[in-house]
Protein backbone atom coordinates (compact mmCIF):
# COMPACT_ATOMS: atom_id res chain seq x y z
CA UNK A 1 0.00 0.00 0.00
CA UNK A 2 1.34 3.41 -0.97
CA UNK A 3 1.69 6.38 1.33
CA UNK A 4 -0.93 8.16 -0.77
CA UNK A 5 -3.37 5.30 -0.13
CA UNK A 6 -2.69 5.41 3.62
CA UNK A 7 -3.35 9.13 3.73
CA UNK A 8 -6.63 8.61 1.89
CA UNK A 9 -7.64 5.97 4.44
CA UNK A 10 -6.89 8.32 7.35
CA UNK A 11 -8.81 11.08 5.57
CA UNK A 12 -11.74 8.67 5.30
CA UNK A 13 -11.67 7.56 8.94
CA UNK A 14 -11.24 10.90 10.71
CA UNK A 15 -14.40 12.60 9.42
CA UNK A 16 -16.43 9.53 10.37
CA UNK A 17 -15.30 10.01 13.94
CA UNK A 18 -15.77 13.75 13.91
CA UNK A 19 -12.07 14.60 13.72
CA UNK A 20 -10.37 16.90 11.25
CA UNK A 21 -6.90 17.11 12.73
CA UNK A 22 -3.99 15.05 13.96
CA UNK A 23 -4.82 13.32 17.26
CA UNK A 24 -1.29 12.38 18.30
CA UNK A 25 -1.32 14.99 21.06
CA UNK A 26 -4.54 13.59 22.53
CA UNK A 27 -3.31 10.16 23.61
CA UNK A 28 -0.33 8.50 25.27
CA UNK A 29 0.60 4.82 25.10
CA UNK A 30 2.59 3.19 27.89
CA UNK A 31 4.25 -0.22 27.79
CA UNK A 32 3.94 -1.63 31.31
CA UNK A 33 6.74 -4.19 30.92
CA UNK A 34 9.20 -1.78 29.30
CA UNK A 35 8.05 1.10 31.52
CA UNK A 36 8.14 3.65 28.75
CA UNK A 37 6.00 5.47 26.23
CA UNK A 38 5.60 3.67 22.92
CA UNK A 39 3.78 4.00 19.60
CA UNK A 40 0.97 2.08 17.93
CA UNK A 41 3.57 0.44 15.70
CA UNK A 42 5.30 -0.99 18.78
CA UNK A 43 2.10 -2.76 19.84
CA UNK A 44 1.54 -4.09 16.34
CA UNK A 45 5.12 -5.39 16.23
CA UNK A 46 4.64 -7.15 19.57
CA UNK A 47 1.61 -8.92 18.13
CA UNK A 48 4.04 -10.83 15.92
CA UNK A 49 4.66 -13.09 18.93
CA UNK A 50 1.03 -13.24 20.07
CA UNK A 51 -2.34 -14.40 18.76
CA UNK A 52 -4.92 -12.08 20.28
CA UNK A 53 -4.85 -8.38 21.12
CA UNK A 54 -7.62 -7.06 23.37
CA UNK A 55 -8.57 -3.40 23.19
CA UNK A 56 -10.51 -2.51 26.34
CA UNK A 57 -12.33 0.71 25.57
CA UNK A 58 -14.65 3.23 27.13
CA UNK A 59 -17.66 3.08 24.82
CA UNK A 60 -17.95 6.87 24.45
CA UNK A 61 -14.24 7.68 24.06
CA UNK A 62 -13.76 9.37 20.68
CA UNK A 63 -9.99 9.10 20.75
CA UNK A 64 -10.19 5.44 21.76
CA UNK A 65 -12.41 4.70 18.76
CA UNK A 66 -9.95 6.45 16.46
CA UNK A 67 -7.11 4.36 17.90
CA UNK A 68 -9.03 1.10 17.46
CA UNK A 69 -9.41 1.82 13.75
CA UNK A 70 -5.75 2.77 13.46
CA UNK A 71 -4.54 -0.33 15.27
CA UNK A 72 -6.75 -2.67 13.25
CA UNK A 73 -5.62 -1.06 10.02
CA UNK A 74 -1.96 -1.39 10.99
CA UNK A 75 -2.42 -5.04 12.02
CA UNK A 76 -3.93 -5.76 8.63
CA UNK A 77 -1.04 -4.07 6.85
CA UNK A 78 1.63 -5.71 9.01
CA UNK A 79 0.15 -9.21 8.74
CA UNK A 80 -1.45 -9.45 5.28
CA UNK A 81 -4.37 -11.82 5.14
CA UNK A 82 -4.07 -12.71 8.80
CA UNK A 83 -6.00 -9.95 10.57
CA UNK A 84 -9.44 -10.63 12.02
CA UNK A 85 -11.79 -8.54 14.11
CA UNK A 86 -13.93 -9.83 16.97
CA UNK A 87 -16.39 -7.51 18.66
CA UNK A 88 -18.49 -7.19 21.78
CA UNK A 89 -20.73 -4.88 19.75
CA UNK A 90 -22.28 -7.63 17.60
CA UNK A 91 -23.95 -10.86 18.66
CA UNK A 92 -23.19 -14.42 17.64
CA UNK A 93 -26.63 -15.00 16.13
CA UNK A 94 -26.22 -12.19 13.56
CA UNK A 95 -23.04 -13.65 12.07
CA UNK A 96 -24.82 -14.48 8.78
CA UNK A 97 -25.88 -10.82 8.50
CA UNK A 98 -22.30 -9.68 9.12
CA UNK A 99 -21.00 -12.08 6.48
CA UNK A 100 -23.64 -10.98 3.98
CA UNK A 101 -22.64 -7.34 4.40
CA UNK A 102 -18.91 -8.03 4.19
CA UNK A 103 -19.56 -9.94 0.96
CA UNK A 104 -21.40 -6.96 -0.51
CA UNK A 105 -24.69 -8.83 -0.81
CA UNK A 106 -26.87 -6.72 1.49
CA UNK A 107 -27.02 -2.96 2.01
CA UNK A 108 -25.50 -1.13 4.93
CA UNK A 109 -28.99 -0.05 5.97
CA UNK A 110 -30.11 -3.66 6.26
CA UNK A 111 -26.86 -4.63 7.96
CA UNK A 112 -27.32 -2.00 10.65
CA UNK A 113 -30.97 -2.88 11.22
CA UNK A 114 -30.87 -6.66 11.01
CA UNK A 115 -27.42 -6.93 12.57
CA UNK A 116 -28.79 -4.98 15.57
CA UNK A 117 -25.87 -2.57 15.49
CA UNK A 118 -25.30 -0.41 18.55
CA UNK A 119 -26.67 3.13 18.50
CA UNK A 120 -23.11 4.46 18.21
CA UNK A 121 -22.28 2.17 15.29
CA UNK A 122 -20.60 5.09 13.51
CA UNK A 123 -17.77 4.75 16.04
CA UNK A 124 -17.04 1.18 14.91
CA UNK A 125 -17.93 1.61 11.26
CA UNK A 126 -14.36 2.45 10.14
CA UNK A 127 -13.16 -0.99 11.29
CA UNK A 128 -16.06 -2.77 9.59
CA UNK A 129 -15.52 -0.85 6.35
CA UNK A 130 -11.78 -1.56 6.43
CA UNK A 131 -12.52 -5.26 6.90
CA UNK A 132 -15.06 -5.20 4.07
CA UNK A 133 -12.70 -3.45 1.67
CA UNK A 134 -9.82 -5.78 2.51
CA UNK A 135 -11.88 -8.99 2.76
CA UNK A 136 -11.10 -9.60 6.43
CA UNK A 137 -13.21 -11.62 8.85
CA UNK A 138 -15.41 -9.86 11.41
CA UNK A 139 -16.88 -11.97 14.19
CA UNK A 140 -19.87 -11.00 16.30
CA UNK A 141 -18.66 -12.38 19.62
CA UNK A 142 -21.24 -11.46 22.22
CA UNK A 143 -24.34 -13.23 23.48
CA UNK A 144 -27.68 -11.81 22.35
CA UNK A 145 -29.72 -9.66 24.71
CA UNK A 146 -32.55 -12.18 24.88
CA UNK A 147 -30.15 -14.65 26.50
CA UNK A 148 -28.52 -12.16 28.85
CA UNK A 149 -32.00 -11.06 29.94
CA UNK A 150 -32.78 -14.66 30.87
CA UNK A 151 -29.67 -14.76 33.06
CA UNK A 152 -30.41 -11.40 34.69
CA UNK A 153 -33.92 -12.59 35.53
CA UNK A 154 -33.31 -16.22 36.50
CA UNK A 155 -29.56 -16.87 36.71
CA UNK A 156 -27.15 -18.89 34.58
CA UNK A 157 -28.94 -22.17 35.32
CA UNK A 158 -31.89 -20.98 33.24
CA UNK A 159 -29.79 -21.23 30.07
CA UNK A 160 -30.04 -25.02 30.31
CA UNK A 161 -33.69 -24.70 29.28
CA UNK A 162 -32.77 -23.26 25.88
CA UNK A 163 -33.46 -25.44 22.83
CA UNK A 164 -30.35 -27.21 21.58
CA UNK A 165 -30.36 -25.11 18.42
CA UNK A 166 -30.13 -21.93 20.49
CA UNK A 167 -27.24 -23.18 22.60
CA UNK A 168 -24.90 -22.96 19.61
CA UNK A 169 -25.01 -19.18 20.00
CA UNK A 170 -23.59 -19.17 23.53
CA UNK A 171 -20.62 -20.59 25.41
CA UNK A 172 -20.83 -24.26 26.46
CA UNK A 173 -22.84 -24.86 29.61
CA UNK A 174 -22.37 -24.72 32.49
CA UNK A 175 -20.80 -21.27 32.60
CA UNK A 176 -18.74 -20.64 35.72
CA UNK A 177 -19.34 -17.60 37.89
CA UNK A 178 -16.01 -15.92 38.54
CA UNK A 179 -14.93 -15.36 42.13
CA UNK A 180 -12.18 -13.35 43.76
CA UNK A 181 -10.94 -10.07 42.37
CA UNK A 182 -13.35 -9.89 39.42
CA UNK A 183 -16.40 -10.39 41.63
CA UNK A 184 -15.17 -7.89 44.23
CA UNK A 185 -14.43 -5.34 41.53
CA UNK A 186 -17.86 -5.82 39.97
CA UNK A 187 -19.69 -5.43 43.27
CA UNK A 188 -17.68 -2.30 44.03
CA UNK A 189 -18.79 -0.86 40.70
CA UNK A 190 -22.40 -1.94 41.25
CA UNK A 191 -22.43 -0.41 44.71
CA UNK A 192 -23.15 -3.32 47.02
CA UNK A 193 -23.98 -6.98 47.52
CA UNK A 194 -27.28 -8.81 47.11
CA UNK A 195 -28.95 -11.52 45.06
CA UNK A 196 -29.94 -8.97 42.45
CA UNK A 197 -26.31 -8.02 42.14
CA UNK A 198 -25.29 -11.67 41.82
CA UNK A 199 -27.66 -12.23 38.90
CA UNK A 200 -26.33 -9.14 37.16
CA UNK A 201 -22.81 -10.47 37.78
CA UNK A 202 -23.82 -13.78 36.26
CA UNK A 203 -24.96 -11.83 33.20
CA UNK A 204 -21.50 -10.29 33.05
CA UNK A 205 -20.03 -13.79 33.21
CA UNK A 206 -22.35 -14.90 30.41
CA UNK A 207 -21.07 -12.10 28.18
CA UNK A 208 -17.46 -12.86 29.12
CA UNK A 209 -17.82 -16.56 28.46
CA UNK A 210 -19.61 -16.15 25.13
CA UNK A 211 -17.09 -13.63 23.84
CA UNK A 212 -14.18 -15.81 24.98
CA UNK A 213 -15.73 -18.91 23.39
CA UNK A 214 -16.29 -17.02 20.13
CA UNK A 215 -12.63 -15.96 20.03
CA UNK A 216 -11.37 -19.42 20.98
CA UNK A 217 -13.56 -21.10 18.35
CA UNK A 218 -12.46 -18.72 15.62
CA UNK A 219 -8.79 -19.11 16.58
CA UNK A 220 -9.09 -22.90 16.53
CA UNK A 221 -10.60 -22.88 13.05
CA UNK A 222 -8.28 -20.19 11.66
CA UNK A 223 -4.72 -20.98 12.66
CA UNK A 224 -2.22 -18.15 12.43
CA UNK A 225 -4.75 -15.31 12.51
CA UNK A 226 -4.00 -12.13 14.42
CA UNK A 227 -7.24 -11.47 16.28
CA UNK A 228 -8.16 -7.96 17.40
CA UNK A 229 -10.86 -8.10 20.08
CA UNK A 230 -12.70 -4.89 20.99
CA UNK A 231 -14.77 -4.72 24.18
CA UNK A 232 -15.57 -2.50 27.11
CA UNK A 233 -12.49 -2.41 29.29
CA UNK A 234 -14.18 -3.92 32.34
CA UNK A 235 -14.28 -7.17 30.34
CA UNK A 236 -10.49 -7.34 30.06
CA UNK A 237 -8.83 -4.97 32.56
CA UNK A 238 -6.39 -6.73 34.89
CA UNK A 239 -6.63 -9.71 32.48
CA UNK A 240 -9.90 -10.70 34.12
CA UNK A 241 -13.35 -11.32 32.65
CA UNK A 242 -13.35 -12.26 28.98
CA UNK A 243 -9.58 -12.51 28.86
CA UNK A 244 -9.44 -14.87 31.85
CA UNK A 245 -12.13 -17.10 30.33
CA UNK A 246 -10.28 -17.14 27.01
CA UNK A 247 -7.21 -18.39 28.86
CA UNK A 248 -9.32 -21.29 30.15
CA UNK A 249 -10.90 -22.14 26.78
CA UNK A 250 -7.67 -21.78 24.80
CA UNK A 251 -4.67 -21.86 27.16
CA UNK A 252 -2.15 -22.04 24.31
CA UNK A 253 -3.18 -18.72 22.81
CA UNK A 254 -0.79 -15.86 23.51
CA UNK A 255 -2.76 -12.81 24.54
CA UNK A 256 -1.91 -9.12 24.88
CA UNK A 257 -4.27 -6.49 26.22
CA UNK A 258 -4.75 -2.76 26.08
CA UNK A 259 -6.65 -0.74 28.64
CA UNK A 260 -7.72 2.58 27.15
CA UNK A 261 -9.56 5.40 28.90
CA UNK A 262 -9.85 9.15 29.32
CA UNK A 263 -7.62 10.08 32.25
CA UNK A 264 -7.96 13.12 34.50
CA UNK A 265 -4.19 13.09 34.94
CA UNK A 266 -3.62 13.02 31.17
CA UNK A 267 -0.99 15.79 31.27
CA UNK A 268 1.16 13.82 33.74
CA UNK A 269 -0.17 10.28 34.05
CA UNK A 270 0.58 8.24 37.15
CA UNK A 271 1.55 5.13 35.20
CA UNK A 272 2.30 3.19 38.35
CA UNK A 273 -1.33 3.45 39.43
CA UNK A 274 -2.46 1.96 36.10
CA UNK A 275 0.16 -0.76 35.67
CA UNK A 276 -2.09 -3.66 36.70
CA UNK A 277 -4.72 -2.92 34.08
CA UNK A 278 -2.99 -4.36 31.03
CA UNK A 279 0.15 -4.90 28.99
CA UNK A 280 -0.37 -1.47 27.48
CA UNK A 281 -2.10 1.54 28.97
CA UNK A 282 -3.57 4.20 26.71
CA UNK A 283 -4.68 7.40 28.35
CA UNK A 284 -6.72 9.79 26.25
CA UNK A 285 -7.40 13.49 26.58
CA UNK A 286 -10.58 13.95 28.67
CA UNK A 287 -11.23 17.36 27.08
CA UNK A 288 -11.89 15.82 23.65
CA UNK A 289 -15.61 15.64 22.88
CA UNK A 290 -17.20 12.26 23.65
CA UNK A 291 -19.21 10.35 21.08
CA UNK A 292 -22.35 10.34 23.26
Amino acid sequence: MTRKHLLLVVAFILPLLGFSQDLSSHYKIYDVKKQKLISIDDIVNDLGKADVLFFGEEHNDSVGHYLEAEIFKKIALAYPGKAALTLEMFHTDVQPVINEYLSGIISEKNFIKEGRAWNNYKDYRPMIEWAKTNKLDVIGANGAARYSNVVTKSGLEALKQLPEGSKRFIAPLPIDTATGRYYDKFIETLGGHGMGGMKVFQTQNFWDATMAWSIATYAKNNKGKKIFQVNGRFHSDEKLGTLAKLNKYAPKLKILNISSFAADDFSQPNWNSYKDLGDYIIVTDPTVKKTF
